[in-house]
């Protein structure tokens, strides 16, 4: 059985100071610890949701930031149980009036002298030739990628319009509104794009993965990522995948997914997951108690 949670703070007012002094006890012990592991923590803020925080750390090259992201969900947890406290990644958990919460995935390339390789050379643009096909890839493998960056039934909750998530493949400049934010532009070393697609849950040596062979083959097709969206909930662009049914599907055909992590692994991780979604299915569910019990 799930744990028996009350919330710490009753949200909905981002960033302020009342509100994190009311977390502090937690967020400081969690601090203290995740920063002695040598986890480079660069912030830590109160969220909009009510007991919703947000922990960000600096950059680090792929797979040293997928190591940290499993050192601290695991370290969090152990944390917070020690002192009483839970601490939760799942997306949407069933507490009333919560948020959902995402994984935001910045990522850029290096060039073979370290610098930034997405940076483009003239001021109106805001990204380069490479970090535009690189983004292409991104758009054109973002339903199967889902699979990976959102792999449980619960992520697919967060993805509704007028959330501050996504629901369909597209970019934008700086716009949290968008699938894929671009910011930086010419001059600016930290010039990136973050993928709102993830939710905390994910496999980040997966989620990473799927980035990387996306935007890989944006760049060797010189893919196109079209004009920046303006309204994202208002512009006609692909539909993400509205459950984990279609995201799996939409990952099993997809050939380039399927040359980058291998076709005997993307069987397999389709069909664990669809087994996940079979116990799910054959459950019933509160709501359905609901529904149909005293009706019929």
């Amino acid at each position: 059985e799930p744990p028996a949670v009350a919330l710490t703070t009753q949200g909905y007012q981002y960033l302020t100071e009342l509100r994190y002094d009311q977390l502090e006890p937690a967020l400081e012990t969690l601090r203290r610890g995740i920063v002695e592991l040598g986890l480079p923590l660069r912030s830590l803020e109160v969220e909009f949701g009510p007991s919703q925080c947000e922990f960000t750390f600096e950059p680090a090259a792929g797979i040293d930031a997928a190591d940290r992201m499993v050192l601290f969900r695991s370290a969090a947890k152990q944390i917070a149980r020690r002192n009483g406290w839970h601490v939760t990644f799942m997306c949407r958990p069933r507490i009333p009036n919560v948020m959902s919460s995402g994984w935001h995935l910045h990522q850029s390339l290096r060039d073979a002298s370290g610098a930034n390789a997405f940076v483009p050379d003239a001021a109106g643009r805001s990204l380069s030739p490479l970090g535009e096909h690189y983004l292409g890839g991104l758009l054109a493998h973002a339903r199967a990628s889902a699979a990976f960056a959102s792999p449980t039934i619960n992520g697919f909750r967060r993805f509704r319009p007028n959330s501050l998530a996504p629901d369909r493949a597209l970019w934008a400049r700086d716009n949290r509104a968008a699938m894929l934010r671009v910011l930086g532009g010419a001059g600016d070393p930290a010039t990136r794009i973050e993928n709102r697609i993830g939710e905390p849950a994910a496999n980040p040596y997966l989620y990473i993965g799927s980035q990387l062979i996306a935007g890989l083959a944006g760049i060797e097709r010189r893919a196109d990522p079209g004009p920046p969206a303006d309204t994202p909930y208002d512009t006609p662009a692909p539909a993400l995948p509205r459950s984990l049914h279609e995201a799996l599907d939409c990952l099993a055909g997809d050939e380039t997914m399927r040359a980058g992590f291998g076709g005997e692994f993307v069987d397999y991780f389709v069909h664990i997951k669809r087994a996940e979604l079979a116990r799910f299915e054959a459950d019933v569910t509160d709501w359905e108690q609901r529904e149909y019990f005293e009706l019929f």
